[in-house]
């Protein structure tokens, strides 16, 4: 029994030993391989084994391991290098003894590679490599239509994808910031992945959630976990919202703007309601005669706008809200609106008049659901004059006529006031600015004249020509007639006259018309010869009659530089002229102070100063005429100094 054992032990050593020296790599047991890690699209380097490896690395083969069943690859003669034809022919090269470099590195090139040396004795390295890609960053698309609370499923709350990525990612959704797992009947997530054309992995997860009325501003994410060979990593979506459909359990009423309510302001009733859609209002209001709840009309669901409000838009209000789901009324409570208003200011008399030296009393009243205040201001300077309900004009005269203005207001609502205006008249005779008028014409113009009369009772106005004439009523006391008429000489030698006439007497203005001749006109002067409008107009002198619309009063001063600068530069040449003389000798001066000045007799001609006076008629820039005919220099007021002799 002991020969035949020891013949079984001897036959099974040298079986182990045959199947050593066959050399068939795979079939033995082989320890842990070597793990290398690379990124898609790097280069792996595989390394047959540490650097005391046995074997000899000028002589080995490399295969690749794919479901167990081993490729050879590449070899190594002699320290040379040789891919074998197939998938790895062109990406395979030798970096080096023992060293094998795989450029563009995909993701079904994870396996095993093995290397096997068969001198001096066989030897074989394995070595796992693993490819890893980041996938791109993930998106999220939430549920637009909305999740209603009443479901009794988990609904879909948002679908998060994540592409080419390598290998499959992992996916962790969040609420609010806290991680969510999955949960029976309440929480679903549901995971699938598509393998792309590369290789690569695109991951799509569905979170499904049975979503209450406190989700209705939840914010959920999706967050992708990776591994590279630098380590682990995340990438995490954008937030996202769901519509969550809930109903309403309480309604109320809001007004805007808040604070004291005048008459006049935009005023917004808002019905509310804590349900999402929110339900169908009706905005009601009390009827303050049979003090039912009556529906207002308006324009949107729950909104009611008050455009100008007005006093009757006080009272109570109420909103009532329909469920349109549930079909369950809600009704808010009821809220007092208070616009408040001054109205009705009245003045009496309303029509004051009186005569000059007598006096009057002016009393104002007006409506309001607050306590008033009363001012009373003039109307053509805005001036405050009183304070209080009554204003007292003692001693009437023409001046104190005119316009007077009531303000009522409500010190405790900042802007609400109500103004009335009255025409206090002071009767007497027409009242116009002055007696008389010139007004600078051109002949054969057409020409605006203009005339102004005020007085109680209103006067009347006539023209002593005849021409368009037209009145306007500029206010209950005053008329404004226009009258156009052609300047011809006849005109020109009669002059026009207006007159003002009403019960009490009347009053006129003498309107002369001069010419205006070329010698009047400046250089600025003559832009305007065209013009031909003059208003005739009340003065603050009492029973005076008209003036003439003047041109602006900067015209007037520059018409008056021109000319004082011209007799500047005429008195410059002049004095120019004696300093030269003088210095030429020509010049005698002695001590009687009286000496001839010597010129050439070519010359004793020429030297003529004109000055002329600065002072133009002093209406030149209201109404210009043609150029007219010259007149003579002593007719122009001119002064000439002849240096003849």
């Amino acid at each position: 029994m002991e020969l035949p054992g020891l013949i079984c032990a001897f036959l099974l050593v040298a079986c182990c030993c045959c199947r050593r020296a066959t050399g068939v790599p795979g079939e033995a047991e082989q320890p842990t391989p070597e793990l290398v890690e690379v990124e898609v699209g790097n280069t792996a380097l595989l390394r047959c084994g540490p650097s005391h490896f046995p074997g000899n690395l000028s002589h080995m083969d490399w295969f690749s391991v794919y479901k167990e069943k081993p490729t050879l690859i590449f070899r190594v003669r002699q320290g040379q290098g040789q891919s074998e034809p197939g998938e790895y022919q062109h990406r395979l090269s030798l970096q080096g003894p023992g060293v094998l470099a795989l450029t563009q590195v995909a993701p079904h090139d994870e396996r095993i590679f093995l290397c096997q040396s068969k001198r001096p004795r066989s030897q074989e390295h394995r070595i796992q490599l693993r490819v890893y890609k980041a996938p791109e960053e993930p998106t999220i698309q939430a549920n637009v239509l909305g999740i209603s609370v009443n479901s009794e499923e988990p609904e879909e709350v948002a679908t998060c994808v994540g592409r080419n990525g390598y290998p499959i990612p992992q996916v962790i959704w969040y609420k609010n910031g806290l991680p969510l797992m999955e949960e029976k009947n309440r929480i679903h997530i549901q995971s699938s992945q598509i393998v792309e054309s590369s290789g690569l992995y695109t991951l799509k997860s569905v979170l499904k959630v049975r979503l209450v009325k406190e989700d209705k501003d939840a914010q959920f994410y999706c967050e992708l976990s990776y591994r590279l060979p630098s380590g682990n990593h995340m990438k995490e979506s954008r937030e996202v919202t769901v519509p969550v459909f809930y109903p309403a359990e309480k309604v109320w009423l809001e007004v805007e703007p808040t604070g004291m309510l005048k008459e006049g302001d935009r005023v917004e009733i808002r019905c509310l309601a804590d349900g999402n859609p929110p339900p169908h209002f009706n905005i009601n209001k009390q009827n303050p005669s049979t003090r039912e709840m009556e529906e207002e009309r308006s324009t949107d669901n729950g909104l009611l706008v008050l455009e100008p409000a007005q006093k009757q838009h006080s009272g109570l209000y109420e909103c009532q809200g329909l469920d349109l789901e549930a079909m369950i009324p809600l009704l808010s409570e009821p809220q007092e609106l208070l616009v408040n208003y001054v109205s009705d200011v009245q003045v009496s008399p309303a029509d004051p008049e009186g005569q000059e030296g007598s006096s009057l009393t002016l009393t104002c009243k007006a409506e309001s659901n607050q306590a008033l205040e009363f001012q009373w201001l003039r109307e053509k300077t805005g001036q405050v004059l009183e304070k209080g309900p009554v204003l007292h004009l003692d001693h009437l005269k023409r001046e104190i006529g005119g316009g007077y203005r009531c303000m009522a207001s409500v010190p405790s609502v900042p802007g609400l006031n109500r103004t009335q205006l009255v025409n206090v008249a002071v009767f007497g005779p027409p009242w116009m600015a002055s007696k008389e008028r010139k007004v600078w014409v051109k002949e054969n113009t057409m020409l605006n004249l203009s005339c102004e009369a005020s007085g109680h009772p209103r006067p009347t106005i006539s023209w002593n020509v005849n021409g368009t004439a037209s009145e306007q009523y500029q206010d209950p006391h005053r008329v404004l007639s226009t009258l156009n008429v052609l300047v011809t000489p006849e005109l020109l030698e009669r002059g026009t006259e207006c007159t003002a006439s009403n019960s009490l007497g009347r009053n006129s203005t003498i309107i002369i018309l001069e010419l205006v001749s070329l010698t009047t006109l400046t250089p600025d002067s003559s832009k305007t010869a065209g013009l031909s409008t003059s208003t005739v107009s009340p003065h603050a002198r009492a029973n005076s009659t008209s003036t003439e619309k003047k041109l602006p009063e900067q015209e007037s001063k520059g018409v008056v530089i021109v000319a004082v600068i011209v007799c500047i530069l005429v008195l410059a040449v002049l004095g120019a002229v004696l300093y030269f003389l003088y210095k030429k000798g020509k010049l005698l001066c002695g001590r009687s102070g009286k000496q001839e000045i010597t010129l050439p007799p070519s010359r004793k001609s020429e030297f003529v100063v004109e000055v002329k006076s600065d002072k133009l008629p002093e209406e030149m820039g209201l109404l210009q005429g043609s150029s007219g005919d010259k007149r003579a220099p002593g007719d122009q007021g001119e002064k000439y100094i002849d240096l003849r002799h």
